[in-house]
Protein backbone atom coordinates (compact mmCIF):
# COMPACT_ATOMS: atom_id res chain seq x y z
CA UNK A 1 0.00 0.00 0.00
CA UNK A 2 1.42 3.30 -1.07
CA UNK A 3 1.51 6.35 1.97
CA UNK A 4 -1.04 8.49 0.35
CA UNK A 5 -3.44 5.08 0.44
CA UNK A 6 -2.47 4.41 3.73
CA UNK A 7 -2.94 7.97 4.88
CA UNK A 8 -6.15 7.66 3.67
CA UNK A 9 -7.12 4.50 5.21
CA UNK A 10 -6.20 5.97 9.10
CA UNK A 11 -7.50 9.21 8.16
CA UNK A 12 -11.36 7.13 7.33
CA UNK A 13 -11.19 6.19 11.51
CA UNK A 14 -12.07 9.54 12.29
CA UNK A 15 -15.40 8.90 10.40
CA UNK A 16 -16.25 6.78 12.98
CA UNK A 17 -15.40 9.45 15.52
CA UNK A 18 -17.74 12.60 14.34
CA UNK A 19 -19.78 13.66 16.44
CA UNK A 20 -18.37 11.85 19.51
CA UNK A 21 -14.77 13.80 19.19
CA UNK A 22 -14.06 17.17 18.22
CA UNK A 23 -12.15 17.44 14.57
CA UNK A 24 -9.62 18.68 16.88
CA UNK A 25 -9.20 15.81 19.21
CA UNK A 26 -8.92 12.89 16.24
CA UNK A 27 -5.36 13.22 16.50
CA UNK A 28 -5.05 12.02 20.33
CA UNK A 29 -6.73 8.73 19.24
CA UNK A 30 -5.14 8.02 15.71
CA UNK A 31 -1.80 8.41 16.51
CA UNK A 32 -1.03 6.49 19.12
CA UNK A 33 -3.39 3.69 17.56
CA UNK A 34 -1.33 3.80 14.46
CA UNK A 35 1.95 3.24 16.63
CA UNK A 36 0.17 0.51 18.42
CA UNK A 37 -0.66 -1.52 15.17
CA UNK A 38 2.81 -0.52 13.98
CA UNK A 39 4.45 -2.01 16.85
CA UNK A 40 2.15 -5.05 16.81
CA UNK A 41 3.21 -5.81 12.99
CA UNK A 42 6.68 -5.55 13.75
CA UNK A 43 6.59 -8.09 16.64
CA UNK A 44 4.46 -10.51 15.28
CA UNK A 45 6.69 -13.32 13.08
CA UNK A 46 8.43 -13.39 16.46
CA UNK A 47 5.89 -13.50 18.87
CA UNK A 48 5.24 -17.37 19.42
CA UNK A 49 8.65 -17.54 20.32
CA UNK A 50 8.81 -14.66 22.42
CA UNK A 51 5.81 -16.38 24.51
CA UNK A 52 7.76 -19.52 25.03
CA UNK A 53 10.99 -18.23 25.67
CA UNK A 54 9.01 -15.66 28.40
CA UNK A 55 7.14 -19.03 29.79
CA UNK A 56 10.44 -21.10 30.34
CA UNK A 57 12.39 -18.52 31.92
CA UNK A 58 9.42 -17.55 34.22
CA UNK A 59 9.17 -21.20 35.23
CA UNK A 60 12.44 -21.44 36.29
CA UNK A 61 13.13 -18.37 37.97
CA UNK A 62 15.19 -16.25 35.72
CA UNK A 63 14.86 -13.39 34.57
CA UNK A 64 12.94 -13.66 30.68
CA UNK A 65 14.10 -9.60 29.81
CA UNK A 66 17.49 -10.59 27.93
CA UNK A 67 16.41 -13.83 26.43
CA UNK A 68 12.83 -12.22 25.33
CA UNK A 69 14.71 -9.21 23.78
CA UNK A 70 17.05 -11.87 21.47
CA UNK A 71 13.68 -13.70 20.58
CA UNK A 72 12.26 -11.00 19.27
CA UNK A 73 14.96 -9.71 17.40
CA UNK A 74 14.21 -6.20 18.46
CA UNK A 75 15.10 -3.88 21.27
CA UNK A 76 11.54 -4.19 22.79
CA UNK A 77 9.09 -7.25 23.20
CA UNK A 78 5.43 -7.48 24.23
CA UNK A 79 5.26 -11.08 26.39
CA UNK A 80 1.28 -10.84 26.86
CA UNK A 81 -0.11 -13.15 24.14
CA UNK A 82 -2.77 -10.76 22.91
CA UNK A 83 -2.48 -8.78 19.90
CA UNK A 84 -5.29 -6.50 18.14
CA UNK A 85 -6.69 -9.31 16.09
CA UNK A 86 -7.28 -11.84 19.50
CA UNK A 87 -8.59 -8.39 20.86
CA UNK A 88 -11.78 -8.26 18.85
CA UNK A 89 -12.76 -12.06 20.03
CA UNK A 90 -13.61 -10.86 23.55
CA UNK A 91 -15.89 -7.43 22.63
CA UNK A 92 -16.90 -7.21 25.79
CA UNK A 93 -13.88 -7.08 27.52
CA UNK A 94 -11.80 -5.13 25.30
CA UNK A 95 -10.87 -1.98 27.33
CA UNK A 96 -9.35 -4.54 30.15
CA UNK A 97 -7.95 -6.35 27.25
CA UNK A 98 -6.25 -4.09 25.48
CA UNK A 99 -4.59 -2.75 28.68
CA UNK A 100 -3.12 -5.65 29.39
CA UNK A 101 -1.62 -5.98 26.10
CA UNK A 102 -0.32 -2.73 26.33
CA UNK A 103 1.19 -3.06 29.68
CA UNK A 104 2.71 -6.60 28.02
CA UNK A 105 5.49 -4.29 26.18
CA UNK A 106 8.61 -3.44 27.64
CA UNK A 107 9.02 -0.22 29.61
CA UNK A 108 10.40 1.95 26.72
CA UNK A 109 6.99 1.16 24.83
CA UNK A 110 4.92 1.54 27.85
CA UNK A 111 6.94 4.84 28.22
CA UNK A 112 5.94 6.16 24.66
CA UNK A 113 1.81 5.11 25.81
CA UNK A 114 1.98 7.12 28.80
CA UNK A 115 2.96 10.17 26.53
CA UNK A 116 0.12 9.84 24.65
CA UNK A 117 -1.88 9.16 27.50
CA UNK A 118 -3.62 6.13 25.81
CA UNK A 119 -5.26 4.78 29.14
CA UNK A 120 -7.69 7.75 29.29
CA UNK A 121 -8.45 7.76 25.86
CA UNK A 122 -9.34 4.19 25.64
CA UNK A 123 -11.61 4.75 28.86
CA UNK A 124 -13.52 7.72 26.72
CA UNK A 125 -13.60 5.19 23.09
CA UNK A 126 -15.04 2.31 25.52
CA UNK A 127 -17.90 4.73 26.77
CA UNK A 128 -18.74 5.96 23.83
CA UNK A 129 -18.75 2.60 22.02
CA UNK A 130 -16.25 3.50 19.45
CA UNK A 131 -13.14 1.05 21.00
CA UNK A 132 -14.18 -2.33 19.33
CA UNK A 133 -14.75 -0.57 16.20
CA UNK A 134 -11.51 1.50 16.29
CA UNK A 135 -9.73 -1.63 17.23
CA UNK A 136 -10.99 -3.52 14.17
CA UNK A 137 -10.46 -0.82 11.92
CA UNK A 138 -6.80 -0.80 12.49
CA UNK A 139 -6.34 -4.59 13.36
CA UNK A 140 -7.19 -5.03 9.46
CA UNK A 141 -4.18 -2.82 8.26
CA UNK A 142 -0.88 -4.60 7.70
CA UNK A 143 1.59 -2.11 8.81
CA UNK A 144 4.84 -4.64 8.86
CA UNK A 145 7.86 -3.19 7.45
CA UNK A 146 7.98 -5.45 4.62
CA UNK A 147 4.95 -3.71 3.45
CA UNK A 148 5.64 -0.07 4.29
CA UNK A 149 8.76 0.77 4.87
CA UNK A 150 10.24 3.01 7.97
CA UNK A 151 10.67 5.70 5.71
CA UNK A 152 7.05 5.51 4.16
CA UNK A 153 5.81 5.16 7.69
CA UNK A 154 7.73 8.55 8.83
CA UNK A 155 6.15 10.45 6.15
CA UNK A 156 2.76 9.16 7.35
CA UNK A 157 3.29 10.08 10.62
CA UNK A 158 3.74 13.62 8.97
CA UNK A 159 1.10 13.74 7.19
CA UNK A 160 -1.43 12.90 9.86
CA UNK A 161 0.02 15.18 12.25
CA UNK A 162 0.00 17.67 9.56
CA UNK A 163 -3.69 17.17 8.79
CA UNK A 164 -4.35 17.26 12.39
CA UNK A 165 -2.33 20.34 13.27
CA UNK A 166 -4.49 22.55 10.25
CA UNK A 167 -8.06 21.34 11.45
CA UNK A 168 -7.11 22.39 14.95
CA UNK A 169 -5.34 25.21 13.85
CA UNK A 170 -1.81 24.35 15.42
CA UNK A 171 1.54 24.84 13.67
CA UNK A 172 2.60 22.04 12.66
CA UNK A 173 5.94 23.11 11.45
CA UNK A 174 6.86 23.01 14.84
CA UNK A 175 6.48 19.24 14.59
CA UNK A 176 8.77 18.22 11.62
CA UNK A 177 10.63 19.84 8.49
CA UNK A 178 10.26 19.17 4.84
CA UNK A 179 11.84 15.76 3.97
CA UNK A 180 13.19 17.54 1.05
CA UNK A 181 15.03 20.36 3.54
CA UNK A 182 16.36 17.84 5.34
CA UNK A 183 17.87 16.08 2.58
CA UNK A 184 19.79 18.83 1.74
CA UNK A 185 20.80 19.81 4.91
CA UNK A 186 21.93 16.10 5.56
CA UNK A 187 23.67 16.01 2.05
CA UNK A 188 25.48 19.25 3.43
CA UNK A 189 26.80 18.14 6.68
CA UNK A 190 27.89 14.97 5.34
CA UNK A 191 29.64 16.23 1.53
CA UNK A 192 32.93 16.30 2.80
CA UNK A 193 33.31 13.21 4.97
CA UNK A 194 32.43 10.74 2.07
CA UNK A 195 35.76 9.04 2.09
CA UNK A 196 35.76 8.49 6.19
CA UNK A 197 31.87 7.28 6.01
CA UNK A 198 32.43 5.22 3.63
CA UNK A 199 35.25 2.92 5.61
CA UNK A 200 33.43 -0.22 7.41
CA UNK A 201 32.66 -0.62 10.98
CA UNK A 202 32.51 3.31 10.79
CA UNK A 203 30.32 4.63 14.15
CA UNK A 204 29.06 8.05 14.11
CA UNK A 205 26.88 10.13 16.50
CA UNK A 206 24.13 12.35 15.59
CA UNK A 207 22.17 14.71 17.39
CA UNK A 208 18.82 16.87 17.03
CA UNK A 209 18.03 19.19 19.64
CA UNK A 210 14.36 19.76 18.57
CA UNK A 211 13.98 16.34 17.40
CA UNK A 212 9.91 16.52 16.17
CA UNK A 213 8.77 13.36 15.16
CA UNK A 214 11.93 12.41 14.36
CA UNK A 215 12.79 12.68 10.48
CA UNK A 216 16.45 14.78 10.72
CA UNK A 217 17.34 11.73 12.52
CA UNK A 218 15.73 9.03 10.16
CA UNK A 219 16.70 11.02 6.64
CA UNK A 220 20.53 10.67 8.02
CA UNK A 221 19.93 7.52 8.46
CA UNK A 222 18.64 6.56 5.40
CA UNK A 223 21.45 8.65 3.81
CA UNK A 224 24.69 6.59 5.66
CA UNK A 225 22.88 3.13 4.78
CA UNK A 226 22.55 4.32 1.17
CA UNK A 227 26.28 4.92 1.14
CA UNK A 228 28.06 2.33 3.25
CA UNK A 229 25.25 -0.33 4.67
CA UNK A 230 28.28 -0.97 7.15
CA UNK A 231 28.41 2.09 8.68
CA UNK A 232 26.53 3.00 11.98
CA UNK A 233 24.85 5.35 13.51
CA UNK A 234 23.65 6.64 16.48
CA UNK A 235 21.29 8.97 16.96
CA UNK A 236 20.65 11.49 20.11
CA UNK A 237 17.44 13.90 20.16
CA UNK A 238 15.31 15.79 22.36
CA UNK A 239 11.76 16.35 22.38
CA UNK A 240 9.29 18.89 23.94
CA UNK A 241 5.80 18.08 22.91
CA UNK A 242 4.95 14.71 24.05
CA UNK A 243 2.89 13.60 21.03
CA UNK A 244 5.80 14.12 18.76
CA UNK A 245 8.23 13.03 21.45
CA UNK A 246 6.10 9.12 21.59
CA UNK A 247 6.18 9.06 18.25
CA UNK A 248 10.08 9.88 17.38
CA UNK A 249 10.47 7.72 19.88
CA UNK A 250 8.60 4.45 18.70
CA UNK A 251 10.21 4.90 15.06
CA UNK A 252 13.63 4.52 16.80
CA UNK A 253 12.81 1.76 18.78
CA UNK A 254 11.25 -0.15 15.40
CA UNK A 255 14.70 1.22 13.55
CA UNK A 256 17.14 -0.77 16.71
CA UNK A 257 18.11 2.33 17.93
CA UNK A 258 18.55 2.97 22.10
CA UNK A 259 15.61 5.11 22.83
CA UNK A 260 16.97 6.54 25.80
CA UNK A 261 19.10 8.42 23.90
CA UNK A 262 15.93 10.28 22.87
CA UNK A 263 15.19 12.40 25.93
CA UNK A 264 11.60 14.42 26.74
CA UNK A 265 11.73 18.34 27.44
CA UNK A 266 12.78 21.65 26.97
CA UNK A 267 16.00 21.56 25.58
CA UNK A 268 17.13 25.50 26.60
CA UNK A 269 16.22 24.81 30.59
CA UNK A 270 16.72 21.12 30.59
CA UNK A 271 19.36 19.44 28.82
CA UNK A 272 18.69 16.01 28.20
CA UNK A 273 22.50 14.84 26.77
CA UNK A 274 24.30 16.87 29.39
CA UNK A 275 27.94 16.81 29.12
CA UNK A 276 27.70 15.01 26.11
CA UNK A 277 29.23 15.85 22.39
CA UNK A 278 28.47 14.88 18.67
CA UNK A 279 29.92 14.28 15.53
CA UNK A 280 27.26 15.08 13.26
CA UNK A 281 23.89 17.71 14.38
CA UNK A 282 20.70 19.26 12.60
CA UNK A 283 18.00 20.77 13.83
CA UNK A 284 15.11 23.29 12.78
CA UNK A 285 14.05 25.38 16.14
CA UNK A 286 10.78 27.31 16.09
CA UNK A 287 11.02 30.52 14.66
CA UNK A 288 10.40 33.27 16.63
CA UNK A 289 8.83 32.15 19.57
CA UNK A 290 9.62 33.79 22.93
CA UNK A 291 11.49 31.94 25.60
CA UNK A 292 10.30 33.91 28.35
CA UNK A 293 9.10 30.20 30.14
CA UNK A 294 12.65 29.19 30.40
CA UNK A 295 14.09 32.71 30.62
CA UNK A 296 15.09 32.81 34.46
CA UNK A 297 16.78 29.28 33.50
CA UNK A 298 18.48 30.68 31.09
CA UNK A 299 19.67 33.77 32.43
CA UNK A 300 21.30 32.02 35.00
CA UNK A 301 23.20 29.71 32.96
CA UNK A 302 24.81 32.37 31.07
CA UNK A 303 25.08 34.54 34.16
CA UNK A 304 26.85 31.99 36.31
CA UNK A 305 28.74 29.83 34.11
CA UNK A 306 29.78 31.88 31.56
CA UNK A 307 31.50 30.59 28.89
CA UNK A 308 31.53 27.33 30.54
CA UNK A 309 27.94 27.16 29.82
CA UNK A 310 26.15 27.28 27.03
CA UNK A 311 24.54 30.54 26.27
CA UNK A 312 28.36 32.25 27.10
CA UNK A 313 28.22 34.71 24.11
CA UNK A 314 25.20 36.88 24.73
CA UNK A 315 21.56 36.44 24.34
CA UNK A 316 19.34 37.21 21.95
CA UNK A 317 15.86 39.54 22.96
CA UNK A 318 13.13 37.15 24.59
CA UNK A 319 10.78 37.83 21.60
CA UNK A 320 13.12 34.84 19.46
CA UNK A 321 14.70 31.96 21.06
CA UNK A 322 16.09 30.39 17.94
CA UNK A 323 19.36 31.51 18.42
CA UNK A 324 20.23 29.94 22.06
CA UNK A 325 19.35 26.48 19.90
CA UNK A 326 22.24 28.02 17.85
CA UNK A 327 24.50 28.39 20.75
CA UNK A 328 23.27 25.10 22.51
CA UNK A 329 24.80 23.40 19.25
CA UNK A 330 27.69 24.92 19.22
CA UNK A 331 28.26 23.96 23.01
CA UNK A 332 27.34 20.43 21.64
CA UNK A 333 30.37 19.94 18.72
CA UNK A 334 32.89 17.05 19.99
CA UNK A 335 36.61 18.91 20.38
CA UNK A 336 38.33 18.71 17.25
CA UNK A 337 41.25 16.98 19.19
CA UNK A 338 38.53 14.01 19.29
CA UNK A 339 37.32 14.47 15.56
CA UNK A 340 35.53 17.86 15.72
CA UNK A 341 31.64 18.25 14.40
CA UNK A 342 30.07 19.85 11.46
CA UNK A 343 25.62 20.53 12.05
CA UNK A 344 23.37 22.60 10.19
CA UNK A 345 20.21 24.45 11.48
CA UNK A 346 17.47 26.39 10.18
CA UNK A 347 17.09 29.74 10.64
CA UNK A 348 14.81 32.51 9.18
CA UNK A 349 16.65 35.94 8.83
CA UNK A 350 16.52 37.61 11.81
CA UNK A 351 19.63 35.98 13.30
CA UNK A 352 21.66 37.70 10.11
CA UNK A 353 21.31 41.02 10.98
CA UNK A 354 19.21 41.76 13.76
CA UNK A 355 20.57 43.52 16.84
CA UNK A 356 23.43 46.73 16.38
CA UNK A 357 26.97 46.14 17.87
CA UNK A 358 27.08 45.51 21.67
CA UNK A 359 23.68 43.39 21.21
CA UNK A 360 23.11 39.58 22.31
CA UNK A 361 22.96 38.80 18.64
CA UNK A 362 25.28 40.83 17.05
CA UNK A 363 27.70 39.26 19.84
CA UNK A 364 26.37 35.64 19.36
CA UNK A 365 27.21 36.37 15.46
CA UNK A 366 30.87 37.68 17.00
CA UNK A 367 31.36 34.47 18.52
CA UNK A 368 30.82 32.11 15.48
CA UNK A 369 32.75 34.29 13.14
CA UNK A 370 35.46 34.97 15.35
CA UNK A 371 35.96 31.62 15.99
CA UNK A 372 35.91 31.15 12.34
CA UNK A 373 32.80 28.37 12.94
CA UNK A 374 30.52 29.50 9.91
CA UNK A 375 31.35 27.41 6.91
CA UNK A 376 28.38 28.54 4.70
CA UNK A 377 24.77 29.65 4.59
CA UNK A 378 22.21 28.76 2.18
CA UNK A 379 19.08 31.04 1.23
CA UNK A 380 15.97 29.04 0.53
CA UNK A 381 13.09 29.78 -1.53
CA UNK A 382 9.99 31.24 0.47
CA UNK A 383 6.95 29.42 1.14
CA UNK A 384 9.13 26.12 1.43
CA UNK A 385 7.50 24.85 5.52
CA UNK A 386 4.09 24.13 6.74
CA UNK A 387 3.66 26.93 9.31
CA UNK A 388 5.33 29.98 7.40
CA UNK A 389 6.14 31.17 3.77
CA UNK A 390 8.95 33.28 5.23
CA UNK A 391 12.71 33.43 4.12
CA UNK A 392 14.78 30.50 5.57
CA UNK A 393 18.29 29.78 5.84
CA UNK A 394 20.40 26.95 6.21
CA UNK A 395 23.91 27.77 8.54
CA UNK A 396 26.08 24.62 8.30
CA UNK A 397 29.02 25.55 11.28
CA UNK A 398 31.83 23.44 11.38
CA UNK A 399 35.21 23.44 13.97
CA UNK A 400 37.12 20.95 11.56
CA UNK A 401 37.10 23.45 8.53
CA UNK A 402 39.05 22.00 5.55
CA UNK A 403 42.19 24.19 5.29
CA UNK A 404 40.62 25.97 1.81
CA UNK A 405 37.33 26.84 3.76
CA UNK A 406 39.97 28.65 6.80
CA UNK A 407 38.74 32.49 7.57
CA UNK A 408 36.10 32.47 4.85
CA UNK A 409 32.23 32.02 4.83
CA UNK A 410 30.29 30.59 1.43
CA UNK A 411 27.12 32.11 0.90
CA UNK A 412 25.03 30.40 -1.56
CA UNK A 413 21.48 32.22 -2.80
CA UNK A 414 18.96 29.03 -3.52
CA UNK A 415 16.25 31.34 -3.49
CA UNK A 416 14.97 30.97 -6.87
CA UNK A 417 15.64 27.27 -7.04
CA UNK A 418 12.45 25.46 -6.63
CA UNK A 419 9.27 23.41 -8.30
CA UNK A 420 5.74 24.48 -7.48
CA UNK A 421 4.15 21.44 -5.18
CA UNK A 422 0.50 20.00 -7.21
CA UNK A 423 -1.06 20.49 -4.18
CA UNK A 424 0.00 23.35 -1.33
CA UNK A 425 0.01 22.08 1.86
CA UNK A 426 -0.47 24.63 4.77
CA UNK A 427 2.03 27.38 3.70
CA UNK A 428 3.87 25.42 1.59
CA UNK A 429 3.57 25.80 -1.73
CA UNK A 430 7.34 25.12 -2.99
CA UNK A 431 9.84 22.44 -2.81
CA UNK A 432 13.04 21.60 -3.98
CA UNK A 433 13.64 18.72 -6.74
CA UNK A 434 16.40 16.43 -7.03
CA UNK A 435 18.38 18.18 -9.09
CA UNK A 436 18.79 21.82 -7.15
CA UNK A 437 19.07 19.77 -4.19
CA UNK A 438 22.26 18.22 -6.38
CA UNK A 439 23.05 21.73 -7.58
CA UNK A 440 23.12 23.23 -3.57
CA UNK A 441 25.02 20.06 -2.65
CA UNK A 442 27.82 20.42 -5.99
CA UNK A 443 28.29 24.59 -4.76
CA UNK A 444 29.00 23.99 -1.39
CA UNK A 445 31.13 20.83 -2.10
CA UNK A 446 33.26 22.78 -4.60
CA UNK A 447 33.62 26.21 -2.85
CA UNK A 448 33.66 28.58 -5.48
CA UNK A 449 32.31 31.15 -6.40
CA UNK A 450 29.69 30.88 -9.39
CA UNK A 451 26.78 32.85 -11.60
CA UNK A 452 23.16 31.42 -12.85
CA UNK A 453 22.69 31.25 -16.82
CA UNK A 454 21.41 34.78 -16.52
CA UNK A 455 25.26 36.33 -14.60
CA UNK A 456 23.37 37.13 -11.34
CA UNK A 457 25.15 35.29 -8.54
CA UNK A 458 24.36 32.80 -6.79
CA UNK A 459 28.05 31.47 -4.67
CA UNK A 460 29.81 34.08 -3.09
CA UNK A 461 32.93 33.72 -0.79
CA UNK A 462 33.97 35.89 1.24
CA UNK A 463 36.86 36.81 4.53
CA UNK A 464 35.03 36.22 8.24
CA UNK A 465 36.40 40.14 8.32
CA UNK A 466 33.84 40.83 5.96
CA UNK A 467 30.99 40.60 8.05
CA UNK A 468 32.49 42.51 10.88
CA UNK A 469 32.27 46.25 11.51
CA UNK A 470 32.97 48.90 13.86
CA UNK A 471 30.08 51.13 15.10
CA UNK A 472 31.97 54.58 16.20
CA UNK A 473 29.90 57.36 18.21
CA UNK A 474 30.64 60.91 16.26
CA UNK A 475 30.34 63.77 18.79
CA UNK A 476 30.04 67.43 17.74
CA UNK A 477 30.97 70.19 20.51
CA UNK A 478 28.33 71.73 22.12
CA UNK A 479 28.03 75.42 22.51
CA UNK A 480 26.73 78.42 24.26
CA UNK A 481 24.34 80.30 22.75
CA UNK A 482 24.02 83.33 24.46
CA UNK A 483 26.04 86.31 26.27
CA UNK A 484 29.65 86.59 25.39
CA UNK A 485 30.80 83.47 24.54
CA UNK A 486 27.92 82.92 21.95
CA UNK A 487 29.14 79.83 19.81
CA UNK A 488 31.75 79.07 21.27
CA UNK A 489 32.32 75.51 22.52
CA UNK A 490 31.41 74.32 26.27
CA UNK A 491 34.66 73.16 28.15
CA UNK A 492 34.72 70.78 30.71
CA UNK A 493 35.65 71.80 34.48
CA UNK A 494 36.36 68.56 36.27
CA UNK A 495 38.75 65.71 35.63
CA UNK A 496 39.85 64.28 32.58
CA UNK A 497 37.47 66.30 30.79
CA UNK A 498 39.04 69.77 32.37
CA UNK A 499 39.27 72.18 29.40
CA UNK A 500 38.12 69.99 26.86
CA UNK A 501 35.07 70.71 24.68
CA UNK A 502 31.72 69.06 25.64
CA UNK A 503 29.77 66.73 23.17
CA UNK A 504 26.44 67.75 22.55
CA UNK A 505 23.82 65.13 22.36
CA UNK A 506 21.24 67.00 20.01
CA UNK A 507 24.30 66.34 17.44
CA UNK A 508 25.74 62.99 17.93
CA UNK A 509 25.70 60.48 15.41
CA UNK A 510 26.78 56.70 15.44
CA UNK A 511 28.32 55.44 12.21
CA UNK A 512 29.32 51.52 11.28
CA UNK A 513 32.93 51.42 9.41
CA UNK A 514 33.94 47.98 7.84
CA UNK A 515 36.57 45.92 10.14
CA UNK A 516 39.03 46.01 6.82
CA UNK A 517 39.18 49.72 6.94
CA UNK A 518 40.81 52.53 9.46
CA UNK A 519 38.58 54.53 11.83
CA UNK A 520 40.72 57.32 11.45
CA UNK A 521 41.00 57.06 7.32
CA UNK A 522 37.16 56.65 7.42
CA UNK A 523 36.64 59.85 9.68
CA UNK A 524 39.12 61.79 7.86
CA UNK A 525 37.50 60.89 4.18
CA UNK A 526 33.66 60.56 5.55
CA UNK A 527 33.12 62.85 8.29
CA UNK A 528 35.82 65.99 8.71
CA UNK A 529 34.91 67.55 5.08
CA UNK A 530 31.58 67.72 6.61
CA UNK A 531 32.25 68.44 9.87
CA UNK A 532 35.19 69.95 10.52
CA UNK A 533 34.21 70.28 14.64
CA UNK A 534 33.39 66.69 14.97
CA UNK A 535 35.56 63.61 16.90
CA UNK A 536 35.24 60.08 18.23
CA UNK A 537 34.97 58.80 21.20
CA UNK A 538 36.64 55.61 21.52
CA UNK A 539 35.34 54.42 24.94
CA UNK A 540 32.05 54.19 23.28
CA UNK A 541 33.51 52.23 19.85
CA UNK A 542 31.79 48.98 19.62
CA UNK A 543 32.59 45.95 17.59
CA UNK A 544 29.30 43.84 15.85
CA UNK A 545 28.65 41.24 13.16
CA UNK A 546 25.91 41.34 10.77
CA UNK A 547 25.14 39.13 7.51
CA UNK A 548 23.58 41.19 5.06
CA UNK A 549 22.73 38.26 2.51
CA UNK A 550 20.49 39.54 0.23
CA UNK A 551 22.20 42.81 0.02
CA UNK A 552 25.49 40.31 -1.36
CA UNK A 553 22.79 39.21 -4.17
CA UNK A 554 21.46 41.82 -5.14
CA UNK A 555 21.85 43.02 -8.91
CA UNK A 556 21.48 46.15 -10.21
CA UNK A 557 19.39 46.60 -13.09
CA UNK A 558 19.67 49.77 -14.72
CA UNK A 559 16.12 51.55 -15.54
CA UNK A 560 15.36 51.77 -19.53
CA UNK A 561 16.54 54.29 -21.80
CA UNK A 562 14.66 57.57 -21.42
CA UNK A 563 13.74 57.54 -25.30
CA UNK A 564 12.80 54.27 -24.77
CA UNK A 565 9.83 54.92 -22.12
CA UNK A 566 9.06 58.45 -23.78
CA UNK A 567 8.21 56.24 -27.11
CA UNK A 568 6.04 53.47 -24.81
CA UNK A 569 4.26 56.92 -23.10
CA UNK A 570 3.58 58.20 -26.29
CA UNK A 571 2.23 55.05 -27.85
CA UNK A 572 -0.19 54.92 -24.74
CA UNK A 573 -1.38 58.32 -25.22
CA UNK A 574 -1.65 57.91 -28.96
CA UNK A 575 -4.14 54.50 -28.13
CA UNK A 576 -6.24 56.76 -25.39
CA UNK A 577 -6.58 59.43 -27.89
CA UNK A 578 -7.50 57.05 -30.66
CA UNK A 579 -10.32 55.08 -28.12
CA UNK A 580 -11.41 58.69 -27.47
CA UNK A 581 -12.12 59.25 -30.95
CA UNK A 582 -13.66 56.43 -31.18
CA UNK A 583 -16.04 57.14 -28.88
CA UNK A 584 -16.90 60.73 -30.19
CA UNK A 585 -17.83 59.42 -33.34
Amino acid sequence: MNQPSLSAFIWSVADLLRGDYKQSDYGKIILPFTVLRRLDCVLAPTKEAVLAEWASKAAVDINPEPFVLRKAGHTFYNQNPLDLGKLLGDPDHIAQNLDRYVQGFSAEVRDIFERFEFQSHVERLAKAGLLYPVTEKFAQIDLHPDRVSNMQMGLVFEELIRKFAEISNETAGEHFTPREVIRLMVNLIFIEDDAILSKPGVVRTLYDPTAGTGGMLSVAGEYLLEHNPQARLTVFGQELNPESYAICKADMLIKGQKVANIAFGNTLSDDGHAHQYFDYMLSNPPFGVEWKKVEKDVRREHEQQGFDGRFGPGLPRVSDGSMLFLLHLIAKMRPVDQGGCRFGIVLNGSPLFTGGAGSGESEIRRFVIENDLLEAIVGLPTDMFYNTGISTYVWILSNRKPEARRGKVQLIDASGWWQKMRKSLGSKRKELGEAHIERITQLFGDFVAAEDDNGKPVSRIFDNEAFGYHSITVERPLRYKDGDEHGQPVLGTKGKQKGKPQPDPALRDTENVPLSESVADYVTREVLPHAPDAWIDPEKTKVGYEIPFNRHFYVFKPPRPLEQIDAELKASTDRILEMIRGLSA
